[in-house]
């Protein structure tokens, strides 16, 4: 049935500004710009651009947002059939500062708090038919770990992102089969300041670690660890840059690629997806990441 992702949707409200602005201080933004956005809603987006079918589980408010969030998957060949609508709550939004090639994301639930083990019942069965199971953290951690639990009983595969880091409970971390942290979210939920080789090498093959710049590294069963390159990019913004990479990890390893392949083709998608401005805006065609791939 294909890759299903569960997760939030959210309007991304952008800034641009001259620089990220210190604790306290005010700045002139240069412009204000409103994308589609929401890690969940984004790693499908990102997966419709590569040439899949993902289903997009969530809530949104009634709202406009609601409407052009919708709108903007189904586009991109996203099947948006399962997102409810609430009449009592907002959409989702991200409020994210862009400068120097770097940004801030402040982001508001709103319908994604509603995300719950009773909507999860609901479909319940269409993840079950899935070829793997997207989740990310801007839902709440109860319903991935539900959700977490009835997939790994089912022999479905999961792969957490787990965004924005938070303690995770150790069962969570059983039961998924890859979790995709950076370095600092690494640290973050394992709870421990060993090297990262020394990490990577406890979780050999669930582990993926992304490094910016760096790329990304995981270890293989046998020990080695595997250190990938990003490609060269001119940075315009990093929004949706680890969105682009699940994804495209995703795409990858459900297509039966080794490790070492998907890890490549995660990185040149999140690459090319720094070259523009919005995290959406800049996902790359699956003809694209072929390009430049290495």
């Amino acid at each position: 049935m294909g890759i299903a992702v569960v997760g939030s949707l959210n309007m991304d409200m952008v800034v641009t500004a001259p620089r990220i602005p210190l604790k306290g201080e005010t700045i002139l933004g240069k412009r204000l710009d409103y994308f589609p956005g929401g890690k969940g809603a984004n790693q499908a987006y990102a997966l419709g651009r590569l040439g899949d079918r993902p289903a997009m589980y969530g809530c949104v408010g009634s709202d406009l947002f609601a409407h052009r969030l919708i709108d903007s998957l189904a586009a991109t060949n996203v099947c948006t059939d399962s997102i409810r609508r609430l009449d009592d709550e907002q959409t989702g939004v991200a409020l994210i500062t862009v400068g120097e090639a770097d940004n801030t994301i402040v982001v508001v639930q709103g319908a994604n708090s509603r995300v719950d083990r009773t909507y999860a019942d609901t479909v319940k069965s269409d993840l079950l038919h899935s070829d793997l199971v997207m989740l990310q953290l801007e839902i709440p951690l109860d319903t991935v770990c539900y959700i977490s639990a009835f997939c790994h009983q089912a022999g479905v595969p999961v792969l957490l992102n787990p965004a924005p880091a938070m303690p995770l409970p150790r069962e969570l971390l059983d039961q998924v089969t890859w979790i995709t942290p950076n370095e600092h979210e690494a640290r973050q939920i394992f709870g421990h300041a060993d090297a990262l080789d020394i990490l990577l090498r406890r979780y050999p093959g669930k582990l993926i670690v992304t490094l910016g710049k760096e790329g990304s590294a995981a270890a293989t069963g046998d020990g080695q660890v595997l250190r990938v390159p990003a490609i060269r990019t001119r940075v315009v913004d990093t929004t949706g840059a680890g969105d682009t990479f699940n994804a495209a990890f995703a795409y990858a390893i459900s297509r039966d690629h080794q490790l070492m392949q998907a890890l490549l083709f995660a990185n040149t998608a999140a690459g090319i997806s720094t070259e523009k401005l919005g995290a959406q805006n800049g996902m790359p065609t699956l003809a694209q990441v072929l390009e430049r791939l290495p």
